[in-house]
């Protein structure tokens, strides 16, 4: 196993270097140790295919703090890779807080994590622009007091919380580079213009891109020559992974069939995936 120093210097290399990188999101220790052995250098946990998995929706204040991180050490631990996490809104929404999760998230074993500006109220979903900035300023000064590199992801969430308002998400996210994010991230965002216009906005912080959610499907190759550094996948693993496992089942409920096993992974395979 790495240690977490060498761990934070490897995912500060993969935004530095060039070109850009996918880091897929485990939800558990299993979904870990298989992406590692696909190769992928990086990984980032996922807050919905978390909560799924432990049999609650995704929703704010379904999963606390201390569960999230102990999902994320179980994450950091079953691998060598480093491992960002999904630390939501920070799990409160005084900037002291923020600073708080980070640190405990560090003490975790993870070497990054995004704060978003969502608040997770239906009725007040975003926090205002200047409240915001002091929680990533916050967040960002924990960083910094670490004595290795975590790499802070601010997140601007309008696009995802009804408030399709680009124009004040570059303003949020340019903000929360000047206030010291490593990456910058808009879940959300729908057309290769809008991608530019938040990598150019930004430029030279890196961007974080989603895919697998509602919207363009674009590959790799296409997101890099947007200018984006980092794709994630949020949930999309999970989803897929339970959507294949609910098609099985009503086949077996519905229909009485199990011709799903035909396309099942070998017993051997996934095994071999957890031996050593």
């Amino acid at each position: 196993m790495q240690s977490q120093a060498a761990r934070a210097e490897a995912f500060k290399s993969l935004h530095a270097r060039p070109g850009i990188f996918a880091i897929p999101n485990p939800w558990d220790a299993g979904t870990a140790k298989m992406l590692a052995a696909l190769g992928f250098e990086a990984l980032a946990t996922t807050s919905a295919g978390f909560a799924f998995s432990v049999g609650r929706p995704d929703a704010e204040g379904a999963i606390g703090r201390a569960e999230t991180l102990a999902n994320a050490r179980a994450i950091v631990e079953a691998t060598s890779l480093p491992v960002s996490a999904d630390l939501e809104n920070g799990f409160g929404d005084d900037p002291d807080t923020c600073a708080e999760t980070i640190l405990l998230a560090a003490a975790a074993g993870l070497v990054g994590g995004s704060i978003e500006d969502a608040t997770g109220h239906a009725d007040d979903p975003i926090y205002p622009y200047d409240l915001s900035i002091e929680r990533v300023r916050a967040a960002v000064k924990a960083a910094r007091s670490l004595p290795f590199p975590f790499m802070l992801t601010a997140r601007a969430e309008n696009l995802i919380t009804g408030r399709p308002d680009l124009p004040d998400t570059i303003r949020r996210l340019v903000a929360f580079a000047v206030a010291g994010a490593d990456v910058l991230y808009a879940p959300g965002l729908r057309t290769p213009e809008e991608i530019e216009a938040v990598v150019g906005a930004v430029k030279p912080k890196p961007v974080n891109v989603v895919m697998g959610l509602s919207g363009p499907s674009l590959s790799l190759d296409a997101l890099a020559s947007l200018g984006v550094k980092r794709v994630s996948l949020g949930s999309s693993l999970a989803r897929a992974a339970y959507g294949a496992f609910l098609q099985a089942a009503r086949d077996v409920r519905e229909k009485g069939t199990f011709d799903f096993a035909r396309n099942a992974v070998p017993y051997a395979e996934i095994n071999a995936m957890f031996k050593g």
